[in-house]
């Protein structure tokens, strides 16, 4: 059986954002919108309930282990269900909470390419740091290379897959993209086969990715904004969303456009604090759930 545990649902600064006034932050501190709050986006994924892959560490990852109970065994004085972890990228919402992580009781076992690696070795150096601690043992996604198991994480397999997108903006190749920057991922079932497609941050889809989303019965996409100038017309920021790697949904050929093309459960996760899906109550919402596709909330539990 495919577990998954929705860890942190929010795009970097969490919702409500700690330094935002926008509407929807402003608009949840007051009560006046119908929302939940949520911390950055992180996933768990497990076959047993008890022996888990984190997938992103984000700055939350403490309230989120604390959150969800099934990551705290207490098998012995020290313990942890996070049997190993694995990044989509090297954005500093999706790796900073490894700094959290420094007091693993052994060598902290991490998946990632070597675009992401290089990365976290030189620009944001928390692999070096994490040596003066539990230590790092690397193990390289290689997305030439077949699927892929996690010694620990028994009866599941994983099929990572390059994708459009944007490197960090402490990246030296912020702006001259390389494989590898940025992967989705299909977590598939080895004994039942089901599947679940998750990719937090998509900037585009090619024949490759829809080629991948078609056999999945999940699928777990980028949410982060709801137009593309999303940014500007909400006055916090001038960068519109494709420039920060990430599909809107609405629009010709946004997110929405593409999920209709699928009929598996679709669910988005990585919604931007200023995001007016967050408002349950939303026109914006009531469209998605016209169109069956589902908000991630963070204590949210996928079973496939």
């Amino acid at each position: 059986m495919l577990k998954i545990l929705v860890l942190g649902s929010a795009a970097g600064g969490g919702y409500p954002q700690w330094n935002c006034n926008c509407e929807t932050c402003k608009g949840h501190r007051e009560k006046r919108i119908n929302s939940t709050a949520r911390t950055q986006s992180s996933i768990a994924v497990s076959s047993d309930g008890t022996n888990w892959l984190l997938v992103n560490a984000s700055p939350d990852i403490g309230q989120q282990l604390r959150q969800c109970q099934q990551l705290q065994p207490a098998r012995s004085l020290r313990d942890t269900g996070i049997t190993a972890v694995m990044l989509m990228d090297s954005q500093i919402d999706h790796t900073t909470g490894l700094l959290s992580l420094r007091e693993h009781h052994k060598r902290l076992p991490i998946y990632c390419t070597r675009m992401v690696h290089q990365d976290l070795t030189t620009g944001f150096p928390v692999l070096n740091m994490l040596e003066h601690y539990c230590g790092v043992d690397w193990q390289e996604i290689d997305c030439n290379q077949p699927a892929f198991s996690v010694p620990g994480i028994d009866n599941l397999e994983f099929e990572p897959l390059m994708i459009d997108s944007k490197a960090p903006p402490y990246s030296p190749h912020r702006h001259d993209p390389h494989p590898g920057d940025n992967i989705a991922i299909t977590i598939r079932d080895t004994t039942s086969g089901s599947s679940v497609f998750y990719s937090p941050g998509l900037g585009g889809l090619q024949d490759s990715t829809r080629a991948a989303m078609k056999t999945a019965d999940c699928l777990l996409v980028d949410g982060t904004t709801w137009t593309n100038d999303e940014m500007q017309t909400r006055g916090v920021g001038s960068k519109l969303a494709s420039e920060m790697g990430h599909l809107a949904q609405s629009g010709s050929g946004g997110m929405i456009e593409e999920l209709s093309h699928y009929t598996c459960r679709k669910i988005l996760i990585h919604i931007n604090n200023t995001n007016p899906i967050l408002d349950a109550d939303s026109q914006q919402r009531r469209l998605l759930q016209e169109q069956h596709i589902e908000v991630a909330e963070d204590t949210m539990e996928i079973v496939i």
